[in-house]
């Protein structure tokens, strides 16, 4: 014999609470009164675990944006130059181990590099209308187009540069370079198949221990000094 089941209940509309009277603020003073303890509380968990002080304010101290770009003059953007060469180029500069023109050459070219590849596509004729750029604006002496050649094949013989092919020019990437580590490292890959990995024929392991030092001491001042005379004499 079963029981019964218990008798369901009747639901039944829920109570509404009573209407407060309008203009009452009693019924805010309370809802406030909670908000604020709920506050207390939640602020008491940020203070300090012996309760003796509590949190007031949180002050936000920011690093550097680390993709924040360099600010260069110029709309050409920058490169990356090894110390040690800049301070060379100076001191062979002082040292008349470099002729004016091929040092005006090579950072004319070396700042017009293709980034991402030490690829500079000027002719050497737009090197020359390039370095002549201001000295044609005020009437001032300029280089010539084959002063620029000389200048090239003096370059290409210290392994700064190289020829690349259709009147393209290679940076030597360890001096001086535009772009990251990472292209960096594929065009010097790229090189060294070129010259299938030849120790002699490749020629960019220019640096402080290399033997272009003796290199650069070939009298091309003196060449250039002599030619000067004979052209005055």
């Amino acid at each position: 014999m079963t029981s019964d089941p218990p008798a369901r209940r009747r639901r039944g509309p829920r109570p509404v609470p009573a209407p407060t009277a309008a203009g009452s603020e009693a019924e805010y003073g309370d809802i406030l009164a909670v908000l604020g303890q709920q506050l207390g509380e939640k602020v008491a968990e940020a203070s300090d675990p012996s309760g003796r002080r509590r949190l007031k304010g949180v002050t936000f101290e920011y690093a550097a944006d680390p993709r924040a770009v360099h600010d260069m003059a110029g709309g050409a953007g920058y490169s990356l130059a090894s110390n040690w060469f800049t301070q060379l180029l100076a001191q062979l500069a002082v040292a008349n181990s470099i002729t004016k023109s091929q040092l005006c050459v090579f950072l004319f070219v070396a700042g017009g590099q293709v980034p991402g590849t030490g690829i500079t596509q000027y002719t050497q004729q737009e090197i020359t209308d390039g370095l002549n750029k201001i000295a044609a604006q005020k009437d001032g002496k300029m280089i010539t187009r084959s002063t620029v050649n000389r200048a090239v094949q003096a370059l290409c013989g210290y392994n700064w540069v190289e020829k690349a092919g259709n009147g393209r020019i290679q940076i030597n990437v360890r001096l001086w370079f535009n772009g990251n580590s990472t292209a960096q490292q594929d065009v010097l890959a790229e090189i060294a198949d070129r010259h299938e990995h030849d120790a002699e024929e490749f020629p960019y392991a220019v640096g402080p221990q290399g033997a272009h030092q003796e290199e650069l001491d070939l009298g091309f001042v003196a060449e250039e000094s002599y030619r000067a005379r004979r052209r005055t004499g």
